[in-house]
């Protein structure tokens, strides 16, 4: 895990990628679903959306006065995810508390921004999920799909986000519903997903880093995605996302270390 944080690290240091930029660029890919999502809902969206941001950066300044840190606000991109995911039924309370296990645990412990090893986003939506008696997450409507397109070209141009792992995951789940009910199925399935692909499957820290890894790391993601939606028994639904991402990011680690055990054995052999 280490050798993988490092070498991300390291690789957006020679883009020129601060954890402060990475925040900016990844807010701004985010206004476009948080406009429209504040747009379909009304004012009540608007105390979900100031619930999770008060939430998670209160507790990002607690953990910036205990390690003697300067204040951030990196934990502000993980609220603008979770508050799009989040039903506006919910009560606030339950918000809170999952938006406080998502930074805390998915986030903050290991270090802040960049050190973590799931999605915080993805930790706070699937706490909430297990945690409550009839929570569910909002299925994200076409309007929030279209609007993500432009942040996700932004944060592919900058390098944030990986195309294999997009490509790879949307192989998979156009593959599977051509199977299931051919082309008339495939609107719906890239609708209902690309804000999770984008924003949850290839987050740049819980997502594989090595080339050849986030081909198998989507690959993975993308099958876990199509068991939760078959075991649910719907069309692709947010929670199948949340869930697949968090568990295709636990084996991200590994999937990085077989693939350079792999290059390392290979170029071994080739060079003696």
């Amino acid at each position: 895990m280490t050798g993988r944080l490092l070498d991300s690290h390291l690789m957006q240091q020679r883009r020129g990628w601060t954890p402060a930029r990475v925040t900016l660029a990844q807010s701004i890919a985010l206004a476009g679903p948080v406009g429209v999502s504040l747009a379909e809902r009304g004012a009540v969206q608007i105390a979900v959306l100031m619930t999770a941001l008060v939430a998670c950066l209160a507790w990002e300044l607690a953990f910036d006065l205990i390690r003697g840190r300067s204040p951030s606000l990196h934990t502000v991109t993980a609220a603008l995810i979770f508050a799009i995911l989040v039903p506006a039924t919910v009560p606030l309370w339950q918000i809170a508390l999952a938006a406080s296990f998502g930074v805390v645990f998915g986030e903050l412990v290991f270090g802040g921004r960049g050190y973590g090893i799931v999605s915080a986003a993805a930790a706070a939506a699937g706490f909430l999920v297990f945690s409550f008696t009839g929570a569910s997450l909002s299925v994200t409507s076409e309007a929030v799909a279209l609007a993500t397109l432009p942040g996700a070209v932004l944060l592919l141009w900058g390098g944030l986000i990986s195309w294999r792992v997009l490509a790879s995951v949307a192989a998979v789940l156009m593959a599977v519903e051509l199977a299931r009910q051919g082309l008339s199925g495939l609107p719906m399935v890239l609708t209902t997903a690309v804000f999770g692909l984008v924003f949850l499957v290839a987050d740049p820290v819980a997502s594989a880093s090595t080339q050849w890894g986030r081909w198998v790391y989507g690959l993975l993601a993308g099958l876990l995605i199509m068991l939760f939606d078959t075991l649910a028994g719907s069309a692709i639904g947010p929670a199948a996302l949340v869930f697949a991402s968090l568990l295709a990011s636990l084996f991200a680690p590994l999937i990085d270390h077989l693939t350079v055990a792999v290059i390392v054995r290979r170029r071994g052999r080739v060079h003696g």
